[in-house]
């Protein structure tokens, strides 16, 4: 086994296995595992274009009571700085996103057993009624099974009346790595692998578009993240209905798994991105992860087969709650594109594009402004 011959095999078309990926992974010169990758991306999409979504983020509670380790932002129950939004605030959120030119809303939350049904179906047929433009790209198939269990019905009843109220795709939240020894490591209350692709594969049945995503860097194998690729692709093959796949690192600052391991680096950030584009063969979008990774990681990423730089984002909590913070805003992600060697695209959640900035223009988006809101 060489990785000349591996990579060869990609760009011929031939899948690859998941011991051939982990081969590349440790063994494969960065710059030929990059190099490979953009060939793959380019074939699938525009080499000029990298694309980009103007969304908000918001996070209706931070009361959850699955206790995953990884994460600094859910409370439980009894702290005293729980919260849950009303319908009203949520839809000033909305607003404000709107007015800015936003098109996507995800709606995120903990496991919280004091919300009611109907709190979620009012709230989207609200946002609805109110903003129809507005793509809400919401609700992780963690939060899925939840309801199901929680509201005593079917996977397939909950979207079916989601969907109905205005849900319009489910994002990947989640998935951490998809193979249930970790997830006992790190999440051992929390949806299984085999439960999460259940969510995802009952969505695809009913016409629904979702995403992928993956949390690396805990304590998992490279064998284990090419097995999480794997069963993506799997799953893909059968109904194409997942839009993109979005990788990023483990942030263990101020959770329960600080100080266990070291944090990944950019150079592991770039091998798991081509990776990604290499493996999942039949994904046409990869998306690049300022939020954790920062934006010269994510310009990078762009050259090693990611071809969407994610989210502007008005609003982030969860990864914030770590002390990561990295912050952009319109005018910097539209440097930050061309500055890469690509024409920014601004995208809708279908990847539709909507407008194409080939030539530099001031946007309206100011980042004071976004602070502001914020």
């Amino acid at each position: 086994m060489d990785s000349s011959g591996i990579l060869e095999k990609a760009l011929s078309g031939d899948r690859i296995t998941i011991k051939e990926g982990s081969y590349l992974y440790e063994n494969a010169p960065l710059t030929e595992l990059g190099a490979a990758a953009q060939s793959l991306r380019n074939a699938r999409w525009d080499p000029k274009t990298v694309t980009f979504v103007i969304d908000r983020n918001i996070n209706y509670t931070n009361i959850c009571n699955v206790d995953c380790k990884f994460c600094a932002f859910y409370r439980k129950p009894t702290a005293p700085d729980t919260y849950t939004l009303t319908k009203e605030h949520v839809l000033k959120k909305v607003g404000e996103l709107v007015a800015l030119g936003g098109t996507q809303v995800l709606l995120q939350g903990g496991l919280n057993p004091k919300i009611k049904w109907e709190y979620y179906i009012e709230l989207l047929e609200a946002i609805s009624d109110a903003f129809p433009t507005v793509d809400i790209h919401s609700f992780s198939p963690t939060e899925i099974e939840f309801f199901a269990k929680y509201y005593h019905k079917t996977i397939r009843q909950v979207l079916e009346e989601l969907r109905d109220a205005g849900l319009k795709s489910l994002p990947g939240g989640g998935a951490e790595i998809l193979v249930d020894r970790v997830r006992q490591l790190v999440s051992p209350h929390k949806i299984t692998a085999k439960g999460w692709l259940n969510v995802m594969e009952e969505a695809a049945k009913l016409g629904m578009r979702t995403t992928a995503t993956m949390t690396y860097g805990f304590f998992e194998t490279i064998d284990e993240r090419m097995e999480h690729f794997d069963v993506l692709r799997q799953l893909q093959d059968k109904y194409g209905s997942f839009t993109a796949f979005i990788p990023w690192s483990m942030q263990p600052e101020q959770t329960e798994l600080e100080g266990q391991f070291e944090k990944s680096t950019a150079t592991d950030y770039l091998r798991t991105i081509a990776l990604s584009r290499i493996m999942m063969d039949n994904f046409a979008s990869i998306q690049a992860g300022w939020v954790t990774e920062g934006t010269k990681s994510a310009q990078m990423a762009l050259h090693f087969g990611a071809n969407d730089f994610g989210g502007i984002l008005m609003e982030e909590n969860v990864v914030s709650a770590t002390g990561v913070t990295f912050w952009t805003d319109l005018e910097e992600v539209l440097r930050l594109i061309k500055e890469a060697g690509f024409v920014p695209s601004q995208r809708n959640t279908y990847y539709k594009i909507l407008k194409r900035y080939d030539t530099y223009e001031r946007p309206e988006l100011k980042k004071n402004a976004l602070m502001v809101l914020r």
